[in-house]
């Protein structure tokens, strides 16, 4: 650790883990959240994070006083020459998100915190956690320092009512403090540098390295795990709780041995307005067919167009994995062919996203604007322990207009397809970003640090047959704000700009999400293909309450409810030189999208586009509700004014 600049590097010579997350397809997913949510924590910053929250620290030098109640209780004697003063504190408001507990503050010229102990409110609003408890002790350095020597977390964790809590107890024990200068150099090392083997079973390594020693419970662990492992093995109901877990059917007795996995299965069936409904059937190899090599695919069948479809990727990781190619961090070449239907807003949707999902594949409006796109590319990816991700991409693509839609040159000429030959370079950075990864995409455990993201788009005409050339630009941020027990506030900002005349396939149209499903960072109520534009600026401002107003009110804070409420902005402006209705007879444009020699696009003023949603989430402790309301842009043909939207949130 150094303080000035603050830097911390952890060298972790070994692991090793037993329990529950053994009997399930979860990865790493259950010891990463637990290690997210149930943080270090330091009663001496004015904010301490846990439970993906903000607290307000008891000794907090801005916020303490207002935030808590303090009261002295009396003076204990901890060791054979001092004596200290002991505190407890409680929120001004139970339902806040604040601690409780005691304090024991050394009764002489210092007041430095001997011992701490901090509990959550009985009457908090935080979820599934019914009993929390941390309980700290600082002790001495020969050179007067004063450092943490103890730190314990005992939480129950109850996520149905009468049913037995999972219990998670942390103990660290810090020993071995050093003074002496650390050289800078160490400071350039990734956050977690593991030193030898990562996961270590050896007991005499153990004994030798654990300062405590293990309970009875602790040390049996394994074992107990191990049986309920044999004794369910082989159970068809623990089968279907694993596969509706992972998403994914394992095609080995052992999840952990499979080679290949079947899904994801919420993507089987699907539909659209030209296939009607549509069957798919996915699989994926793991890293117990091969460490390096990965393949992926699907094939699927439209019932009422009768069109075969597909994908097939392969990929090779030069870093070897463990199971999945998602894990971090890729240093990766992949290889992908994909032939398929397509509407605009299903290009938009986010990487590792999958268009064809059962709940996202039924829309709010008509899409009969689509497009077959048949795609060759190869990308080379690589993330740095920093998480700084370079992502170099070179895509060939045939587009064919279907359904509604259709391309026609503005000197009248049909033009059945459009190809494009592209190289995309990409840098991503998301410092203290926590990953973990499922069998289908990533998640991001929190977001409580800034993401930026810039990409380039070079588009060589000729090549392959090309159509076009041309330039794209797009630049990303997101950024989240605490305001401790008032909530948080998400900012995601998004700007594009196309450089070159191109027809309106290649122009660019806000991130829409047209399902009932609530998307991050995706407008909900704009149609399909309805503002094109050459230049935009979109920005989006989401401020989660956690619940500040409504465990107010008498009876309804009983509900645990926590609101919401959006406002999304979007900027748009197409310049004369890719505007069709200046350049009437050029073969380079296209006519705009219609329906019935309508004009499906509508043309965006120096006003941005503006929608409110305002929505209810934890209801039931995992289901949110939004009320969504477009504000303006409402003249034109087929819009709507507002709508529902739904989703789940996992949160405590």
């Amino acid at each position: 650790y150094r303080r000035s600049p603050e830097r911390r590097r952890d060298y972790i010579l070994g692991t090793n883990s037993a329990g529950v997350a053994d009997l399930f397809p979860t990865g790493d997913i259950l010891n990463t959240v637990l290690e997210s949510v149930f943080t270090d924590v330091n009663v001496y910053d004015d904010v301490i994070t846990l439970l993906e929250r903000k607290f307000t620290s008891p000794l907090s030098s801005r916020a303490a006083i207002s935030f808590f109640r303090f009261y002295i209780e009396d003076t204990v004697r901890v060791d054979t020459a001092r004596t200290a003063i002991q505190l407890s504190f409680v929120p001004q408001n139970p339902q806040d998100f604040g601690f409780t507990g005691r304090l024991w503050v050394l009764n002489d010229s210092t007041y430095r915190v001997h011992e701490c102990a901090l509990y959550l409110p009985v009457r908090s609003s935080v979820n599934y956690v019914t009993r929390l408890v941390i309980q700290q002790k600082f002790t001495d350095l020969p050179t007067g320092q004063r450092v943490l020597q103890t730190d314990d977390l005992f939480a129950e964790l109850g996520i149905l009512k009468g049913q037995r809590p999972f219990m998670v107890h942390r103990a660290i024990a810090y020993t071995g403090y050093s003074t002496s200068p650390i050289p800078d150099s160490l400071f350039q090392a990734s956050d977690h540098r593991r030193e030898g083997t990562d996961r270590i079973v050896d007991p005499s390594f153990w004994a030798a390295h654990r300062v405590d020693s293990l309970s009875r419970g602790e040390s049996s662990l394994d074992s107990l795990t191990h049986a309920l492992e044999e004794s369910t093995r082989r159970n068809p109901l623990m089968y279907l709780l694993r596969v509706v877990i992972a998403n994914y059917a394992h095609t080995n007795a052992d999840f952990r041995e499979s080679r290949l996995d079947i899904g994801p299965l919420m993507s089987t069936v699907s539909h659209n307005t030209i296939d009607g409904y549509r069957l798919r059937l996915s699989a994926q190899t793991t890293a117990r067919l091969h460490p390096h090599l990965f393949f992926k695919g699907y094939l699927a069948r439209g019932i009422s167009s009768r069109r075969w479809y597909g994908m097939a990727e392969a990929e090779y990781s030069f870093l070897r994995k463990q199971y999945s190619p998602l894990e971090f961090p890729r240093h990766s070449i992949t290889l992908q062919y994909q032939n398929d239907v397509f509407s605009p807003a299903d290009l938009m949707w986010q990487h590792g996203r999958d268009k064809d999902n059962v709940w996202v594949s039924f829309k709010t409006q008509t899409v009969d604007h689509l497009m077959f796109s048949r795609h060759y590319l190869a990308r080379y990816e690589l993330e740095t322990n920093d998480h700084l991700t370079a992502r170099l991409q070179l895509k060939h693509t045939r587009l064919t207009p279907c359904g509604a839609l259709f391309y026609r040159r503005l000197d009248g000429i049909m033009v059945d397809h459009l190809r494009t030959a592209e190289l995309t370079a990409s840098l991503r950075w998301a410092p203290g970003e926590e990953i973990v990864n499922s069998r289908q995409r990533r998640r991001y455990v929190n977001r409580n640090n800034p993401v930026f993201g810039l990409a380039h788009t070079v588009g060589f005409k000729g090549v392959f047959g090309s159509d076009y050339r041309y330039h794209l630009t797009e630049v990303t941020a997101f950024e989240r704000l605490w305001l401790n027990s008032y909530g948080r506030i998400d900012f995601n900002l998004r700007a594009a700009a196309e450089w070159n005349r191109v027809p309106f396939p290649l122009l660019l149209m806000p991130v829409a999400n047209n399902s009932y499903i609530i998307t991050r960072d995706m407008f909900c109520m704009i149609n399909n293909m309805e503002f094109i534009n050459d230049r935009y600026l979109s920005l989006q401002v989401e401020w989660d309450l956690s619940g500040k107003l409504l465990n107010r009110i008498p009876l309804i804070q009983r509900l645990k409810l926590r609101e919401v409420i959006g406002i999304k902005a979007l900027w748009g402006h197409l310049t004369s030189k890719n505007d069709p209705l200046r350049h009437a007879g050029s073969p380079d444009l296209f006519e705009m999208p219609s329906r019935q020699g309508v004009s499906i696009v509508h043309p965006m003023t120096s006003t941005p586009y503006l929608e409110l949603n305002v929505g209810l989430h934890n209801i039931f402790k995992i289901i949110r509700i939004d009320y969504v309301r477009r504000l303006n842009y409402l003249d034109f043909p087929g819009t709507k004014k507002h709508g529902w939207r739904f989703g789940l949130v996992f949160e405590f």
